[in-house]
């Protein structure tokens, strides 16, 4: 089943406007996590949508001016790493999908969730696990969401240049991590998100507002 005859099994009388949403940017040690709500009718056709995952990012440019340009309405909505580190990254993602729905011009009749789990809203809705590689309208959003949120750490770089995230968008890479460790952090860094960094392995590379200590048996901890 491709992706519109996917969206196409939940439609039937008095069912044609099938929203999908989705996030980009849980995985991010940085900036905020962006969601975004897609609305199709039934009409339309967009040739090469897919999980934004799954595109290079001259198509998801190209797809991003058409899915804008053929949907029934958009909308988009983001949670800042404040948010995050307060409710939990899971919590500001549904927060983040949620609002973006309620923006939208017009009333979906239906809600297609990308993930295994809901938010509370008076529309009817349906949690899709993999959602992005299987319905349209959930891949249209994630399409959106990724190039709102690529646009946003582009920005954010031009500010902060140090940390790359014109090539790494803020993820867990390697030059990522490292800049952390060799400038500290700065004030779009998710706090929660980099006491996953093993501070301890990599002591020589400490500068910044990292401080090393060590604990009681002499092993030394990293504190940011």
């Amino acid at each position: 089943m491709d992706l519109v005859q996917f969206d196409n099994s939940f439609r039937s009388d008095g069912i044609s406007l099938v929203c999908g949403t989705d996030e980009a940017g849980r995985g991010p040690l940085a900036g905020p996590v962006v969601a975004a709500a897609v609305v199709y009718g039934g009409d339309e056709i967009i040739a090469g949508v897919n999980d934004s995952k799954k595109l290079t990012a001259e198509n998801r440019a190209y797809l991003f001016a058409q899915i804008k340009k053929s949907a029934k309405a958009w909308a988009y909505d983001l949670q800042s790493p404040e948010s995050i580190d307060e409710i939990n990254i899971l919590q500001a993602s549904l927060q983040a999908m949620k609002n973006a729905v309620e923006k939208l011009d017009c009333l979906p009749h239906i809600v297609l969730i990308d993930g295994n789990k809901v938010f509370r809203t008076n529309l009817p809705v349906k949690a899709i696990v993999k959602g992005d590689a299987r319905s349209f309208a959930v891949a249209s959003a994630s399409i959106i969401a990724k190039g709102i949120r690529d646009r946003i750490m582009m920005e954010l770089h031009e500010e902060f240049p140090v940390y790359g995230w014109n090539r790494n968008k803020a993820y867990p890479t390697k030059e990522h991590i490292g800049a952390v460790l060799k400038y500290g952090s700065c004030k779009y860094h998710r706090k929660s998100f980099l006491k996953n960094i093993d501070v301890w392995r990599q002591t020589d590379m400490f500068e910044g507002n990292v401080k090393i200590t060590a604990d009681a048996h002499g092993r030394k901890t990293g504190k940011l």
